[in-house]
């Protein structure tokens, strides 16, 4: 099983050979650590447990910079990839949401100070929709993946606005 940051360095070698820097630069240019979490301080710990497992291998050789080594899924890479991405995406998982933990608590919480903190959120989801649209618009025309990715993403902030904005509501009545 891989880690969903070894997944998605797999996955863009998959797409193409790339080396580190290429990999932080397409990382970043498609908002990908909005949805998971790698570093670019770890892309080179990533490539190297993934060259170690043989799912990766360097095109070329070491005679220049270690860091523009290019990299490239070997075949049992893109196999392994393909089945761990057809698992997530398949498979329903219960991810724990830290807002689930602050809701079971409202036994706690002031009245006001609720209304506060829905109202906090709502514009904090709010910006961020406006943020993954405008990514979105930037880099388009988007490959399939991306498209999917955007789409899930702002349907999932789309469903919070839409139920923060019911609550904010009924709290002003």
């Amino acid at each position: 099983m891989l880690t969903a940051s070894e997944l998605t360095v797999l996955g863009l070698l998959v797409e193409h050979p790339r080396h580190g820097y290429d990999l932080e630069r397409v990382i970043e240019q498609r908002g990908i650590r909005q949805w998971t979490d790698i570093g670019f301080s770890s892309i080179y710990y990533v490539l190297s447990k993934l060259e170690k497992r043989g799912l990766v291998e360097a095109v070329e050789g070491r005679s220049g910079a270690r860091s523009r080594r290019v990299f490239r899924a070997t075949a049992e890479g893109q196999r392994i990839a393909a089945d761990e991405a057809v698992a997530l995406i398949a498979r329903l998982r219960m991810v724990p949401h830290p807002v689930l933990v602050g809701l079971a608590n409202l036994p706690l919480v002031p009245e006001a100070s609720y209304d506060e903190a829905l109202r906090s959120r709502l514009t904090q989801i709010e910006a961020r929709i406006a943020s993954v649209k405008e990514t979105q618009r930037s880099q388009a025309p988007l490959p399939r993946p991306a498209r999917e990715v955007f789409s899930y993403s702002l349907s999932l902030l789309e469903a919070e606005r839409s139920w923060l904005a019911e609550r904010v509501q009924v709290s002003d009545e």
